[in-house]
């Protein structure tokens, strides 16, 4: 994959460095005799302890360290940060506020629908493209969010996951050399899913303290050979949310130049600040955009994996086409419980922005407290700052050490960078915990941070 950045930075081999924690060496499988006759055995038994320890030797000189094989497109991506780190974690008894996953379960009426559907033998192959009933609460909840009505048999596909309506989009929409515009800090699996369809990114930096699009450059940077935009709102890692003038200028720009728009909305149910806008509700937009999202974060299910794509028939026939050889399917009895909770009531989604409200005042009042510069976040349930009062010299070294040190999980922000000089001075916590988790980790961090 070709990228505009092209700057490399020694803080990538210093990352590296946390995959000694996790032992990462591949062995080479050990030959052990078969036993194969019984009079074989018999002989064998009366070889001198002697033979016995040479052969021992023997076989241990037959171990061979192989080198690590992957393609070309993917050798430059490690272990993902969000691994090394809950390894870390472990290893350490550290708080986990880096990898965002919530340490209390979803609702139970979600869980009993579940049940339910696998206690009703609903347990074989799905639809391809998906539960009939899940991608009809799909379109429902769409209609609801966005006011644009859509065909649930033609313009919605089931993924396992919204990672996967990730890679189905790119790899069903993106041929090799086509130009794809990021911005950063992303996702990582954005930059990995393009480089594997062999695309061209480009990368526009999104930069404290409001993590604002910068118009002029978004302008210079967007032409004719380019053939998408991948947008994130809530994004991660800053919890920014578009506003609805970058939105407009950022429709204006993809229409004039006829680019597609790849949107991941999966925090849509966590904006604080102002309302989630989708960029396919917007004038002439939804004929050009793929609309991705998930149950994982609204319903604290992560490990479910249902996520969705909808989009217009002309380029869902490319997202399909690219899910029928990913995975085909998805699980279902999942799907099953998924299209209950998709039709929930207003009151559960009111009450879960209330909750992660609070759980955020806990968390952001308390990194204040320790000393941070805490940056704004509008959605999601993650919230950016910037380390630099405490001394350490880059992201790696400072989360490092507040594993080691003091107890606390965070990620470092430059993985999410195509330059990680970019993010070399962020890192990212999350606040989808319970408040004795926040409240804890807070208290370490008081304890045992000092500023220099």
């Amino acid at each position: 994959m070709q990228v505009h950045c092209t700057w490399t930075c020694p803080l990538r081999f210093t990352l590296h460095s946390f995959s000694k924690h996790l032992g990462h060496n591949i062995r080479g499988c050990r030959r052990e005799s078969c036993n194969l006759y019984p009079s074989l055995v018999a002989t064998m038994s009366t070889v001198s302890t002697e033979n016995a320890a040479v052969t021992t030797q023997n076989e241990s000189t037959q171990k061979t360290h192989h080198p690590v094989q992957i393609a070309k497109r993917l050798e430059k991506f490690k272990t993902t940060i969000f691994t090394q780190m809950s390894s870390l974690a472990i290893k350490h008894g550290a708080i986990n506020l880096g990898q965002g996953f919530p340490n209390f379960d979803g609702p139970e009426f979600v869980k009993e629908a579940a049940i339910q559907a696998i206690k009703d033998g609903k347990n074989q192959y799905a639809r391809g493209v998906g539960v009939p009933e899940l991608n009809n609460a799909i379109s429902e909840r769409f209609k609801k969010d966005t006011g644009l009505l859509v065909d649930p048999d033609k313009e919605v596909t089931v993924t396992s996951g919204c990672t996967e309506a990730i890679a189905a989009t790119i790899l069903g929409l993106i041929n090799p050399g086509d130009e794809v515009i990021l911005f950063a800090p992303f996702y990582d699996s954005y930059e990995a899913t393009l480089s594997m369809a062999g695309a061209n990114v480009k990368c526009i930096t999104l930069r404290p303290p409001d993590f604002a699009v910068p118009i002029n450059e978004l302008k210079h940077t967007i032409s004719k050979n380019t053939r998408a935009i991948l947008i994130n709102t809530p994004h991660n890692p800053t919890g920014k949310m578009f506003t609805r003038e970058e939105l407009n200028v950022i429709a204006f720009l993809c229409i004039e130049n006829d680019v597609l728009v790849f949107t991941d909305e999966v925090y849509d149910k966590l904006a604080f600040e102002m309302d989630h806008i989708s960029m396919a509700s917007l004038p002439g937009m939804y004929e050009r955009t793929v609309t991705m999202n998930s149950l994982g974060k609204t319903f604290s299910l992560t490990g479910w994996k249902i996520g969705w794509a909808i989009a217009p028939p002309h380029l869902t026939w490319g997202v399909r086409q690219a899910h029928s050889f990913l995975t085909f399917a998805t699980s279902t009895p999942m799907q099953w419980a998924t299209s209950v909770a998709l039709r929930a009531p207003d009151s559960y989604f009111e009450e879960l922005k209330r909750d992660y409200l609070e759980k955020k005042a806990i968390l952001v009042d308390g990194l204040k407290a320790v000393g941070f510069k805490v940056f704004p976040s509008s959605g999601t349930y993650f919230v950016v700052v910037d380390h630099t009062p405490f001394g350490l010299e880059n992201d790696v070294a400072f989360c490092e050490y507040l594993i080691k040190e003091v107890g606390v999980v965070a990620i470092p922000t430059s993985v999410f960078y195509l330059n990680p000089e970019d993010g070399k001075n962020l890192v990212r916590f999350t606040f989808c915990k319970d408040e004795g988790t926040l409240k804890a980790a807070v208290e370490r961090m008081k304890e045992k941070l000092v500023r220099k």
